[in-house]
């Protein structure tokens, strides 16, 4: 039910958070289990999901994130991968498609037929302004309208919409159905992109036959949006604060603290931590108290912008200390005008989904590669 992989600096746990959704007491939990038996952080990924490193009592760790109801399926965790727009039903949007998270999270895990769905399918749920849909989900609901029934969306596979649903029971039958089909054919293909065209083309004619016809066809996703980090004005007059810390790595005592606040947290595809909910008066107060803590609210921050994997020493195919030459370079003050990802070996671990520059280590150095997005889990 809890598993590990092995790294070169101990074991290692992801634990996936459906639309990157984390309450307060699952994270004082985390925070706990990273103090008193990991490297004393929680590591933040590109699919939103919280990893712990380090890990020493692999049965320790296993009993705290048990206790949190953060692995409530024996047989699906590794399957459980959907991303949504973090901004939805708060700021914008078309419809709240974070409703969606928990009606197919329930369905995904009681369908057996897709316990041996790739660890790397990705569920979307795009509440239309594209963020989503721009990280190329394997299996995307876009939403198109709000009706009485719930949110029509077009559903949208490998880039082409396939169809439209209505209704969070017909949404969630649409994008299972998708999932299913897609494992039915999947042999060795980790993602729908992987399939040959002739075996796309028949899992599509199957699946669109449950389908409506598309609400709307063209879709323009335009220039992504910049970082969500700052003081944000929810649409209900509450307050969001989006913050980032460096490396992605949110050492163990200030997760207590963020925990404390006890209010809906979520972490973004880009590595960001938005706390929602607020009133004025809290939010000054979190900042106040959170900043000095390494929290970062500054949206030029090169901490926005800037990721990496681990490298050396902590795995083992790093060629490089790719956290210490990347805390060198913010710290020289050079401008991060774009997207970098950092990484130590050729596998780009932790690649973002979308547009940026990587910073490979190769045996004689780093060398930079534009990438167009990349489909590594993480």
């Amino acid at each position: 039910m809890f598993s590990t992989h092995a790294a070169a600096d101990g074991h290692l746990a992801r634990i996936r958070l459906p639309g990157g959704e984390i309450t307060g007491p699952q994270l004082a939990h985390l925070a706990r289990a990273a103090a008193e038996f990991g490297d004393g952080h929680l590591e933040l990924t590109a699919r939103a999901n919280i990893q712990l490193r380090g890990i020493t009592d692999v049965d320790a760790v296993a009993e705290i994130v048990l206790e949190a109801g953060l692995v409530p399926s024996a047989t699906h965790e590794k399957v459980r991968n959907i991303a949504a727009g973090p901004l939805s039903g708060r700021i914008g949007g078309i419809g709240d498609v974070r409703a969606l998270i928990a009606p197919l999270d329930e369905a995904l895990r009681a369908d057996d037929r897709l316990a041996s769905l790739s660890g790397r399918f990705l569920f979307g749920l795009d509440d239309g302004r594209g963020d989503i849909l721009r990280r190329d989900p394997d299996v995307c609901a876009v939403a198109r309208m709000t009706t009485e029934r719930g949110p029509a969306v077009d559903i949208v596979v490998a880039g082409e919409t396939w169809g439209s649903a209505v209704g969070t029971d017909a949404v969630v039958a649409a994008m299972l159905g998708v999932a299913r089909e897609f494992a039915a054919v999947a042999g060795t293909a980790w993602r729908i992109s992987d399939l040959d065209a002739e075996t796309l083309a028949g899992l599509g004619e199957r699946a669109r036959a449950g389908l409506n016809e598309p609400i709307r066809r063209d879709l323009d996703l335009g220039d992504a949006a910049g970082p969500v980090v700052g003081w944000f004005d929810q649409d209900d007059g509450a307050v969001m604060l989006g913050a980032v810390v460096e490396l992605a790595r949110i050492p163990s005592r200030l997760a207590e603290f963020l925990a404390a606040i006890d209010t809906p947290i979520i972490i973004t595809p880009d590595r960001e931590i938005l706390i929602c909910d607020l009133s004025e008066a809290v939010a000054e107060t979190v900042v106040r108290v959170l900043a000095p803590m390494g929290l970062i609210f500054d949206a030029a921050s090169p901490w926005a912008l800037v990721s990496c994997c681990a490298g050396a020493p902590g795995c083992a195919s790093g060629l490089a200390p790719v956290r210490d030459d990347l805390l060198a370079r913010v710290r020289d003050g050079a401008p991060v005008t774009v997207r970098e990802h950092w990484v130590g070996c050729g596998r780009g671990c932790g690649s973002p989904a979308t547009q940026h520059l990587r910073v490979e280590a190769e045996p004689d150095g780093y060398r930079t590669h534009p990438r167009p997005g990349s489909t590594t889990a993480g």
